[in-house]
């Protein structure tokens, strides 16, 4: 709730019990969700469970307004990286993307065609309130391609088609990283738009990684390789 208000968003109903209100950072939360015009509801306790869906809820919930960003309203590319997701479907792995690309200090994701909710209660939930700090868009692979390229953003993609390993190629300080559905992967003609196809190394008898594991590689070594730039307490 704390980063939801911080970061902007407008709550339109915020719940807590007479418990919660007792704690100073709590009641301070529920004024200030007020003060922008939100609904306060109070109620028993057991029924924050019940609200949320958890068995050991916080003390405090809220319901934040959706945003549907454009192109137009994300932030203007720059030397940086950002993601595109492939029509993927499992609204656990969207959110867990979404976190591991705040984690990493992406510029933004775009999700391309046929793509979960990310409002879904999973995908929220996955994604520790990343949501509200990462700034993503809903487009066709044609508008995200044009957007790419009016952006000169290398297109590099994780394929089971990559002929270099996925530490062995140079990303280039302006690049999107791809990643294709959890069960069938990308499309050929979308293969054939990227610049690089990598490939993550593996060994055993599983057939791929998880769509969230396989994001997480890709993101962090495109962050290595420009230094983990604003990176927090990084030892030198």
């Amino acid at each position: 709730v704390q980063q939801g208000l911080d970061a902007g968003w407008e709550p339109e109903t915020i719940v807590s019990s007479a418990e919660g209100l007792a704690r100073p950072h709590i009641a301070d939360l529920v004024v200030r969700a007020s003060a922008t015009g939100a609904r306060v509801l109070e109620v028993p306790q057991r029924l924050l469970g019940q609200i949320a869906r958890k068995d050991n809820p916080g003390a405090v919930l809220a319901a934040f307004r959706q945003r549907q960003l454009t192109f137009e309203t994300l932030p203007r590319p720059d030397n940086g990286i950002w993601v595109g997701l492939y029509e993927v479907r499992d609204p656990g792995n969207l959110g867990t993307i979404l976190r591991t690309a705040d984690c990493a200090g992406i510029a933004g994701v775009i999700l391309i065609g046929t793509c979960c909710d990310p409002y879904s209660l999973e995908s929220v939930r996955a994604s520790m309130g990343s949501i509200f700090d990462m700034p993503f868009v809903s487009a066709d692979f044609e508008a995200f391609d044009t957007w790419r390229q009016g952006n000169a953003l290398t297109l590099v993609a994780a394929s089971v088609n990559g002929t270099a390993r996925h530490d062995a190629e140079i990303y280039g300080k302006r690049c999107c990283l791809l990643m294709g559905n959890e069960q069938s992967g990308l499309p050929g003609e979308v293969e054939a738009a990227c610049d690089t196809l990598c490939l993550i190394p593996m060994r055993g008898g599983a057939d791929s990684l998880n769509l969230a594991q396989a994001s997480a590689v890709m993101i962090y070594e495109a962050w290595r390789q420009q230094g983990f730039s604003g990176a927090r307490d990084l030892p030198t």
